[in-house]
């Protein structure tokens, strides 16, 4: 992959609903970190575009911290074109439409405060149908049910080469943890890996994407 430049999304998104609190999900940023150290060893100049994380971020790579999906499409489509676009970040599907700029406070008495809620860009069909759109657009889906059929349908809808489907159900342990299990959904089918780390998953993905661009 010398001479190639990718970006890689990875972790959760915060999305504020006042200084203190915020709407997130489970994800630790492992796979999508991952992904992004194994393309740089294949020679690719990576940037790794990151909501808040726990882990370190990998050597040999271009690393943007973000917080809110908005902040991390804005990262993505700054750093177009590319040839590699690989979407792992489980990017926060709703935000709060108004966040508070002051601690909501609870007062004796009072309902708990309504949360109007409106939808985040949609970050990889943003990219996968934007006119400096990388040669292989990558995206992830988690889903907790009909994987299979929901990462077909994420497949037409988000103008992707490719859905890495996973099942996050809580008994996997796939969300926050250190393995996991994917289906690779394109136009060509599906293909089934078996379990493994998510190191390994990253690796194997990784030399993938370098002999599709070959």
């Amino acid at each position: 992959l010398a001479g190639k430049t990718a970006i890689v999304t990875s972790g959760p998104t915060h999305e504020p609903i006042d200084p203190v609190r915020y709407i997130a999900n489970r994800s630790s940023g492992r796979q999508g970190h991952a992904i992004a150290a194994a393309l740089a060893r294949l020679g690719a100049k990576v940037t790794l575009v990151s909501g808040p994380v726990t882990i370190p971020a990998p050597t040999d790579v271009t690393t943007v911290h973000v917080e809110r999906a908005e902040e991390m499409r804005d990262a993505v489509i700054g750093r177009l074109p590319a040839d590699i676009a690989v979407f792992v970040a489980a990017v926060a599907d709703w935000r709060v439409a108004t966040a508070s700029d002051q601690k909501i406070k609870k007062q004796p008495g009072d309902a708990p405060p309504a949360l109007m809620l409106t939808e985040n860009p949609d970050i990889l069909k943003t990219v996968g149908h934007h006119e400096k759109r990388p040669t292989l657009v990558i995206g992830f889906a988690a889903e907790t049910q009909d994987v299979e059929n929901n990462g077909r349908a994420k497949l037409e809808r988000k103008g992707a080469d490719m859905i890495i489907a996973n099942d996050v159900s809580p008994e996997t342990g796939v969300m926050g943890g250190l393995r996991n299990q994917v289906k690779l959904i394109s136009k060509d089918g599906v293909e089934a890996w078996p379990d493994m780390g998510k190191d390994e998953v990253a690796d194997r993905l990784a030399a993938m994407i370098a002999e599709k661009l070959a």
